[in-house]
């Protein structure tokens, strides 16, 4: 029996960065896995859409497909939009077998991945001494989502033993510039950021620029086509696969 077909749906951005990051995640998915057929797709803005996607695999014989959204958040994207792709995607094919795996979300795995991003970061500005964190992330105006950042962000700040605040780059206060200006009135100056993004693009360059005109002393990329995050669209996928088997 062929395994379902794996689409990793994004967003999309007008930044080609953050597509050409997309592919690069993928193809990293793509090592893991040589034996599954894997796409990526897109919601709005970048090629190729979903829709494009979908039904190239149908034309080519896929009966089944498994979606893992590339989304950190439990936020409108992932409640709207998604389901409302797949449900698109059914009506579009029928007796296709498609269904969302849950969102990547924000794994504790991932926060090895910003550790990696965020040495990269301080060994560039040559800083050796921390005495505060912030967790930049992009924000929304579900508060459960931006609890879910805030709660990893007490869990990444626990890890290495200093204080850090969780920041938005829209929809919710504080924004990283303001956060780390609170650090500073508290008299902390050696303040670095970490950029909770999956790609680059608008918001995390707007997040780096104001914690840097703050005063942070460095600012990670965001996680990329990082192996941890590969894995965790594997993960994602291997549970989906297996919901669609018939009971």
């Amino acid at each position: 029996m062929t395994a379902p077909a794996l689409v990793a749906l994004a967003h999309g951005s007008r930044d080609p960065r953050s597509s050409a990051t997309i592919k690069a995640l993928v193809d990293e998915v793509k090592t893991m896995r040589p034996d599954l057929k894997i796409e990526s797709a897109f919601l709005e803005l970048s090629r190729p859409s979903f829709q494009t996607v979908v039904d190239r695999l149908v034309r080519r014989g896929h009966e089944e497909i498994v979606v893992v959204p590339l989304l950190l958040t439990e936020a409108y994207h992932a409640k709207v939009d998604v389901p409302e792709a797949i449900a698109q995607m059914s009506a579009r094919h029928p007796g296709l077998k498609i269904r969302a795996s849950k969102i990547l979300g924000m794994e504790t795995a991932f926060l090895e991945v910003l550790d990696t991003r965020l040495r990269d970061a301080l060994r560039a500005a040559r800083v050796r001494e921390l005495d505060a964190l912030v967790l930049a992330a992009a924000g929304s105006s579900d508060p459960l989502a931006n609890q879910a950042v805030a709660r990893i962000a007490r869990t990444w700040g626990t890890r290495h033993k200093l204080p850090v605040t969780a920041a938005f780059a829209s929809a919710a206060p504080p924004a990283a510039g303001e956060a780390v200006r609170a650090f500073r009135a508290e008299g902390r100056r050696h303040i670095a950021v970490a950029s909770f993004f999956l790609a680059p693009g608008l918001l995390p360059d707007r997040a780096a620029e104001l914690a840097l005109e703050a005063g942070a002393v460095a600012v990670s990329d965001p996680l990329g086509a990082h192996p941890e995050v590969a894995r965790a669209v594997l993960a994602r996928y291997a549970v989906g696969a297996v919901e669609l088997v018939p009971v």
